[in-house]
């Protein structure tokens, strides 16, 4: 029997186009499009977009995907065929995923390359020419210029302790590892914070300006955006490395203080640079 469901899933799907299968879904169990915001927590405009097949009004094919899969799964049906399908159409319609441009790098032409024998020269030659200006400094300067280059030198020593003292002061001391986590949004950017049993703690757009507070007793909270550069991320004021570079999606990367430290200290973080 759950066979048979799923075949007529799928050939209900290929009758309809994503947003007509959604829609007739949605109508199906008596929900509106506000329902479906209220409870998936997208906004509503990028909803009405996914029905009427209107992918230039979204963030995105990554996030139209995103979105149309939590629709699928509020109303019911596979998220997997609606990704799926909706993939389909969004090829046939030209909105590839992201690929990156050609750097237009090409290997070096063997015969351009100078032979081995004359970089060997041109070292040997380099290696003579500093040996004899050394000797010929060791002649010229008597002792009393020698001891009148230490002393100016000295003081040059002094002034970079001194300015690497007052680096060390500005860095300010480490946050700690139970310290309060804020996002803060410096550009429009959707973001999804969940804990290690995916339970979602935040889904939603937000504005510049707009914050996030990770709970405190969150297990273990991770985050998923493709625009993590639109993040200021700090922990009891103090902000932090940013989460990730322009247009590469992250996922699964921790959002707690003691994840974020350990990030800075130089630990692995898992992410999932994939375009959908």
């Amino acid at each position: 029997m759950a066979e048979d469901s799923n075949d007529e899933e799928n050939v209900e799907l290929n009758l309809h186009n994503t947003g007509e299968t959604l829609r007739r879904a949605r109508e199906q169990k008596n929900l509106s499009l506000e329902d479906i915001a209220k409870k998936t927590r997208i906004p509503y405009r990028h909803l009405e977009s996914i029905e009427t097949g209107d992918f230039e009004a979204l963030p995105g094919r990554t996030y139209a995907i995103g979105f149309a899969k939590s629709y699928a799964r509020a109303v019911g049906l596979v998220d997997a065929s609606i990704g799926s399908q909706l993939r389909a159409e969004m090829d046939e319609q030209g909105h590839k995923p992201y690929q990156p441009e050609d750097s237009g790098y090409a290997p070096a032409n063997p015969s351009s390359i100078p032979p081995l024998y004359l970089a060997w020269t041109a070292a040997g030659i380099g290696a003579l020419v500093l040996v004899g200006y050394l000797v010929w400094r060791t002649l010229i300067l008597n002792p009393d210029d020698m001891m009148q280059v230490a002393e100016t030198a000295a003081p040059m020593e002094t002034v970079s302790n001194n300015a690497d003292a007052r680096a060390a002061d500005v860095s300010g001391p480490t946050p700690a590892s139970d310290g309060t986590v804020i996002l803060t949004a410096t550009q429009p950017v959707w973001m999804k914070i969940y804990d290690a049993e995916g339970e979602r703690l935040f889904e939603d757009e937000m504005n510049a300006g707009d914050t996030f507070t990770v709970p405190a007793d969150a297990n273990d909270p991770q985050i998923l955006t493709g625009r993590p550069d639109a993040l200021t991320v700090t922990i009891d004021g103090q902000v932090v490395p940013q989460l990730g570079s322009a247009e590469r999606t992250i996922k699964d990367v921790g959002v707690s203080a003691a994840a974020l430290l350990a990030r800075n200290n130089g630990s692995n973080i898992s992410a999932d640079l994939s375009p959908d």
